[in-house]
Parts: structure tokens; sequence; C-alpha cells
């Protein structure tokens, strides 16, 4: 005979985790919110294809899940799946694909907001896997190569756009310095110098669309941090339709106006931060032209608390 008890402690530790994520997620920066729409992506490809082969449902051999969300090369077939050139770069397949991009995004992108700001982050992330998507398709329709294989074939996975954000930080601050594992503390320059000729070295061993995708991403990537140096922000357009287009998704809270006298502690306060403003902008500059290391102990605390209050 068998029994079954009821554990109440399992319930709550699930609901636990559950809220957890939640929170983290609702309360997280955009480099963990993208972490996490690339894993609940993979877990609902994952889900749906487990579901497909039990019903007997798959007609082929690539998902369909995954046939509707990656972006083909052939211009014709998308046409009829124009978001995929969004979609494509939030879908993985593999397991380790998955986790080696987001590793890599983790930690380029914790560099990356120790300098510039979240919403920079996210417009490399997007607008360097569309410039990857463009890339892919280009050179599948251009080069004659490709003439065969072009029809059926199909790009997936966020390496275009951890590309962008790999080489937007390097250039930004190519002499940051990092440790790793059996080799030791490495700028983060020569990472990237490594990783882009292997793509270029590559394309012709396999995966072509990939490594051609990569280098498209890390070309915005050079692009959007060259054009900052000078001033120049060629993401604010699309930040702005961003948070028009999340400013629908807000509730409209009741605005009350009234006139207020500026006091003293208000005057102390603009300052104040007024200053503050003045030294990170030289900290900044400094950075831009002769590198991080070139900074003395006090500015690295200066631009570490600037940082942790993003």
């Amino acid at each position: 005979m068998s029994m079954n008890f009821n554990n109440p402690y399992q319930s709550y530790s699930h609901q636990n985790i559950w809220d957890g994520i939640k929170d983290s997620f609702k309360d997280g920066s955009h480099l963990t919110k993208l972490i996490y729409i690339n894993f609940g992506v993979f877990l609902v490809v994952k889900i749906v294809g487990v579901l497909t082969f039990l019903f007997n449902l798959e007609t082929s051999q690539v998902p369909f899940l995954v046939h509707w969300l990656s972006v083909p090369a052939e211009t014709s077939a998308l046409l009829g799946r124009p978001w995929t050139v969004f979609s494509y770069m939030f879908l993985h397949e593999g397991f380790l694909h998955i986790l080696m991009n987001m590793l890599w995004l983790f930690w380029f992108g914790k560099i990356f907001l120790s300098y510039l700001d979240q919403k920079k982050l996210l417009s490399i992330y997007i607008i360097g896997g569309l410039t990857g998507a463009a890339t892919y398709i280009f050179a599948y329709n251009l080069f004659p190569v490709f003439e065969g294989i072009r029809f059926g074939s199909y790009a997936l996975g966020a390496s275009a756009s951890v590309m962008a954000v790999v080489i937007a930080t390097v250039i930004y601050a190519p002499n940051h310095v990092i440790r790793l594992m059996f080799i030791g503390s490495v700028k983060i320059k020569h990472i990237a110098i490594f990783f882009i000729a292997t793509d270029i070295l590559s394309i012709a061993d396999g995966n072509a669309g990939g490594h051609l995708a990569h280098l498209g991403g890390a070309f915005y990537g050079w692009l959007f941090i060259s054009n900052l140096r000078k001033g120049k922000d060629i993401s604010s357009g699309f930040n702005s339709m961003m948070d028009s287009f999340f400013g629908l998704f807000k509730r409209k809270k009741m605005k009350v106006s009234y006139k207020k006298t500026q006091s003293m502690d208000d005057k102390e306060y603009n300052k104040s931060k007024k200053t503050n403003q003045e030294q990170l902008d030289k900290i900044l500059e400094k950075i831009a032209k002769s590198g991080y290391d070139s900074l003395t102990k006090e500015e690295k605390e200066i631009l570490f608390k600037s940082s942790n209050h993003k």
C-alpha cells in the first residue's frame, strides 16, 4: 500500500523562488532583463519542442517555433517573417550555445555598465543584433559561394548582439584588465582582437553566416563608441522610440502641480550635483584618451560610486 504526504514547505519554497525571479526581473537592470528574456525564450522553445515531439506534430527536422523565430537568408522568406530580425537575437537551440552567450554578455555587460548607462547597453544589444542580421542576409545574397545554400539557411542566437556589447566595451575602455582562469590578468582589447581574428579566419571553415553576423555586430559596437567620443549618440532616436513604446504600458498617474520657493538646501544640492557631474565628465574623458589604468585611486573611487547610482 502506498501513501502520499503533502509537504507544505515544498509549495512554499517553489512560490518563493518564483516570486524571487519575478522581483529580480522587475527590479533588475537592462542587463538582467536581457539574460532572463534569453533564458525564457530558450525554455519555451524546448518545452514546445518536447510537446510537438510527443504528439508527433513535427513535419521537418527544424522545430516549427525555431523556424518561425530564426532569421532566414532568403529575402522572399524574410518578407513573410519580418519579425525574425528581432526575434533571432533571443533564440537558442543548444544549452551550451545560450550558456556561453549569456556568460559573455554578463561579463562584458557589467564592465560596460561601470562606464556607461543601461539605455546604451540595451540599444547596442538590439541595434547590434539588427546589424548582424543585415550583414548575414546581405552577404548570403551577394557572394556567389552562398547561392546554392541560401534557400533554407537561417541564423539564430545572441552572438551578434553580444559581440556588439563586447566591442563597444573594448573600444571605450581598451585597457580595462580582467583575470582569466589559467591565464591571469588580460586587457580586454587582446580578447577582442582574438575573437575578431577567429571570426574572420573561420568564415570558410563552417557556420559562415554566424561569423559574418558576429562581424556585423562588432562593427556596430565600434561605430557607436566612435560616434559617442565625438559627442554624438547615434542611438538617441532608438531610445526615444523605446521610451514611447514602453510608456504605453505604464499606468498614468495623477499629477499635482504646485509652486515651491527653492530653499538653500536645494541650491546646495544642485551645486553639489553639478560639481560631481563635472568631475565624472573629466574622468570619462581621461579614460577615452588614456585608458582606465591612467586614473588615480581617487578617480577610480569616484567612478565606482557613480556607477552604483545609475
